[in-house]
């Protein structure tokens, strides 16, 4: 593996602290789940906490911010800004199911520089930069190599695409779907109204494993809709999707 940037590391090390927190608190939601009040602003906390952490260990570098709980944060640094979501798949945590993530990914000059997505039950990280390929576990991720679409697996959340065959995953996480298809675990995604958050971390991981995906204007915040995939099938699977 290449060595890799001070961001990067910044990132990956905000992603590993954060993640001690949130293994804390799901390991308590099992208790909550019973209770007649419920866990939802036990997990609005943990959000909270997580994000705090982040932006704590960001702000080590003086770039802006623009989070999912926090909105968009100015610093003195207006050409460099980080993109963070605490936990990208929050309902999958509100019900004690293990599939979520932190993202993060970093923005210099409207260009995304370095992303990560760490998965801490699993203890799954993705990371890339920019020209310097995409990584699991510190290992070389490539996409799928699947090129007949009735092979495929797709993550979506299936908006549009009743009438198709397609083998379909909804997992809750976007930040996390994109990073399967990085890995070859998912061989496309497609979803509409994401917000950037969700995804800004996975285009750039993507990209660098070798995938292609829609145009994204990451300066626009909600209401993104993006198709990714691999070389292979991204032309057959866009012209499938003409009324996505």
């Amino acid at each position: 593996m290449k060595s890799i940037s001070p961001n990067l590391n910044l990132m990956i090390k905000a992603c590993e602290k954060a993640s001690k927190v949130l293994i804390r608190d799901f390991g308590e939601l099992e208790n909550l789940q019973v209770s007649k009040k419920g866990p939802k602003d036990f997990v609005t906390n943990a959000d909270k906490k997580v994000e705090k952490i982040l932006i704590n260990e960001l702000s080590k570098k003086k770039y802006s911010i623009i989070s999912e709980e926090a909105g968009i944060l100015i610093r003195e640094n207006k050409e460099n800004f980080w993109i963070i979501d605490p936990i990208d798949g929050t309902t999958n945590f509100l019900h004690g199911i293990p599939h979520f993530c932190i993202s993060i990914a970093f923005v210099s000059n409207n260009e995304i520089i370095s992303a990560a997505i760490h998965d801490p039950i699993k203890n799954e990280l993705y990371h890339a930069e920019k020209n310097s390929g995409a990584f699991f576990n510190n290992q070389r991720i490539r996409v799928s190599k699947k090129n007949n679409l009735d092979e495929c697996l797709f993550g979506s959340n299936q908006d549009g695409v009743q009438k198709s065959n397609f083998n379909l995953r909804l997992s809750g996480s976007a930040a996390l779907d994109l990073a399967y298809v990085a890995a070859g675990r998912l061989d496309g995604f497609f979803q509409k109204k994401l917000n950037i958050w969700d995804i800004a971390a996975g285009l750039l991981i993507i990209t660098e494993a070798g995938g292609i995906i829609s145009p994204v204007d990451i300066k626009k915040i909600k209401n993104h809709k993006i198709i990714a995939s691999s070389e292979a099938i991204y032309k057959d699977l866009t012209n499938l999707l003409t009324n996505f």
